[in-house]
């Protein structure tokens, strides 16, 4: 730092030194702002093609996404440098136009954050719908099942009764003169072959369905490793392999008990098991809140830091910039406070400035020099008002007005008392 800036925090006190490292600070954070600004660009530009080539050809997308992210970043800077009452037809169809590409950019990069947040939703259902059309399936099997078994029962109970009464000579069918005759005689051995064929029957149903019941534990352990296993392929080619086998164990059965069972679900396959979701339109009818607000938080930031580094100041006024401001504002008459707290001042030539014909030249490049670097803020088109980094400037220069003021008044009395 040169001497004469010592000097100047000297004179002007710790003010002059606060305001310096402010400036200093808003304008590092400027420069920091323009990558973060670009790179948010680059990302949201990356989900906007993502979506928007999905619709129609690359290269096409390509021109439209860099378009539509250049609209953003422009009108957010140009609404940051103007008012609104300024020029209304000319906020509004800046306005317009962001809005526009806003719509369109949070539109397509809706679609690559819904299949970023809905991928393990995805597989979830798939794996759900797969567990629901099994479990249908194998339900009615076994329904199926117990009403077997329960008429297996009945008539293996009417067996037992059947060769316990011909045994005894108390079957009803038996002709009076052989009746209560006990022993093993004709009509014993004619029941107690179909108790026996009875048994068989009942303990081969049993046999096969225990079986059966074994593959349907294996398919359904199955089923719940395909979501914990670290090879889906291999997990998946399993449980169709046990499916396989519960459906051919059914279909041995059906012929077996004289009866159709139901008819099997066609799972997917493999392929469409890991398919990845592919954007649509039909996207927005399963709306995704959490994927919609990562889209919109993207383009706000890009909108929210493309406005603040066109809405602050870009640096500080050189020495004789300040001079020059200082001089020219000094010209404006008519100043007051706003709504705002803020100082505003009416930049239009007064009555009789119109009438001396004044030239006002020089003061309004100032106020053109202000907005311009961010020390002013328009207003309307007739007025303007103090940004808060301009008031440590003009302090300093009226305390050095004054200060000057005093030196000459001191030195003024100091030859009249030499008089």
């Amino acid at each position: 730092m040169k001497n004469s800036e010592f000097s100047k925090i000297r004179a002007s006190g710790v003010g002059y030194l606060i305001n310096s490292i402010q400036t200093l600070f808003v304008g590092l954070l400027r420069i920091w702002t323009i990558p973060i600004v670009l790179m948010l660009s680059v990302a949201s530009g990356f989900t906007t093609y993502y979506g928007l080539s999905h619709f129609i050809t690359p290269w096409i997308a390509l021109i439209i996404t860099v378009a539509i992210q250049s609209i953003i970043v422009i009108c957010s800077l140009e609404i940051a440098g103007m008012h609104w009452q300024a020029n209304r037809f000319r906020y509004f169809s800046v306005l317009c136009s962001l809005l526009v590409a806003l719509t369109a950019s949070v539109s397509f990069s809706y679609f690559k954050f819904y299949e970023i947040s809905q991928q393990d939703n995805l597989h979830i259902n798939r794996l759900n719908l797969i567990r629901t059309d099994i479990k249908s399936y194998v339900d009615r099997v076994l329904i199926i099942k117990g009403d077997v078994l329960k008429q297996q029962r009945t008539d293996m109970e009417k067996a037992t009764l059947d060769v316990q009464q011909a045994y005894f000579g108390t079957h009803a069918q038996i002709a009076e003169g052989y009746k209560k005759q006990v022993g093993e005689g004709p009509f014993w051995k004619h029941y107690n072959q179909i108790y026996q064929e009875k048994k068989q029957q009942q303990v081969k149903f049993e046999q096969d369905f225990s079986e059966l019941d074994k593959d349907i534990q294996k398919l359904q352990s199955s089923i719940n490793e395909l979501d914990v296993a670290s090879n889906i392929e291999i997990a998946y080619s399993t449980m169709l392999e046990n499916f396989q086998n519960v459906q051919l164990k059914i279909n041995l059965l059906s012929g077996n008990i004289g009866q159709s069972l139901p008819e099997a679900p066609l799972l997917m396959t493999y392929k469409q098991f890991t398919a990845e979701v592919q954007p649509s339109a039909a996207m927005w009818s399963d709306f995704s809140l959490f994927a919609f607000i990562c889209a919109a938080m993207v383009e706000f930031f890009t909108v929210l830091l493309s406005y603040r580094l066109e809405f602050t100041a870009p640096g500080p006024l050189t020495a004789e910039e300040e001079e020059l401001v200082f001089e020219c504002l000094r010209q404006f008459t008519e100043f007051r406070i706003n709504k705002n707290n803020e100082l505003e001042m009416t930049i239009e030539k007064t009555e009789i400035e119109r009438a001396r014909r004044y030239s006002d030249w020089s003061r309004m490049f100032a106020v053109g020099l202000l907005l311009s670097r961010g020390f002013l803020r328009k207003i309307d088109d007739k007025t303007v008002e103090f940004a808060p980094n301009l008031y440590p400037l003009i302090a300093e220069k009226m305390s050095d007005k004054i200060n000057k003021l005093k030196a000459e008044s001191t030195i003024a009395r100091q030859a009249d008392a030499d008089e």
